[in-house]
């Protein structure tokens, strides 16, 4: 496919075709996005394709509980888990995680995914270097998430379709024992991949003179490509 293609038409895909995709298209899609960048190019990302049945609802199981948390933050109107004004998370004291969370098909259905794969990260391969800033860290993440989003735009050329999702990384221990992971190792996401329902259209995002500026936040932006 042509690369502006690709970007523009990988959306997230929840729903999927039954039909499985075989290993050899697999192995081309992580083929392509092994090429992503990473600290040091210390790749430190290993991947676990789910292909038992035990597994699978397992890890839907443990989707399910992780959503449920996240759907009690947006009932009570806030962005999930986002730290407050200075940075820090905080136990918000005006979330009832009690309160049954609302239908979620692609979780409750997730075993049905024709791929599902867990991707995990040696925390020992890091750079991170804000890890001693008074605000939660993000940096170590630039070393696995373009690895991901690879994954996702590699599967695209392949006329696949995908999701990543973090739900699972709440229960990081209980994945991490199901899956065999050594200690070392964190829960950075879960990818669902399989041939669409339906294609994706061409994405709404916003323009790039609104989130790119010249010399200061509330600089001027940077003009918009031309049609030309």
């Amino acid at each position: 496919m042509d690369f502006s293609d690709v970007v523009r038409t990988t959306g997230a895909v929840r729903r999927f075709r039954p039909a499985p995709v075989p290993d050899a298209v697999l192995a081309r899609v992580f083929d392509n996005a092994r090429f992503a960048p990473s600290g040091g190019n210390r790749q430190g990302w290993h991947v676990v394709l789910a292909r038992s049945e035990p597994v699978r609802r397992a890890l839907r199981e443990l989707s399910f509980e992780g959503w449920t948390e996240y759907a009690a933050y947006v009932a009570a109107d806030r962005v999930p888990f986002a730290p407050d004004d200075d940075g820090r998370w905080r136990r918000p004291g005006d979330v009832d995680f009690t309160a049954p969370a609302p239908r979620n098909r692609f979780v409750e259905e997730l075993e049905r995914a024709p791929v599902i794969a867990v991707l995990a990260v040696d925390l020992r391969q890091l750079a991170v270097t804000d890890a001693d800033l008074p605000r939660q860290s993000i940096v170590g993440g630039g070393s696995v998430y373009p690895f991901a989003q690879n994954i996702l735009l590699s599967a695209r050329n392949e006329d696949l379709g995908g999701v990543m999702t973090t739900f699972l990384c709440r229960r990081e221990a209980q994945v991490k024992e199901l899956l065999g992971l050594p200690r070392p190792y964190a829960v950075a996401a879960m990818l669902a991949l399989g041939y669409p329902e339906h294609h994706p259209r061409r994405l709404t995002r916003r323009e790039v003179p609104d989130f790119v500026t010249f010399d200061h936040f509330d600089g001027p932006g940077l003009p918009a490509p031309s049609d030309e």
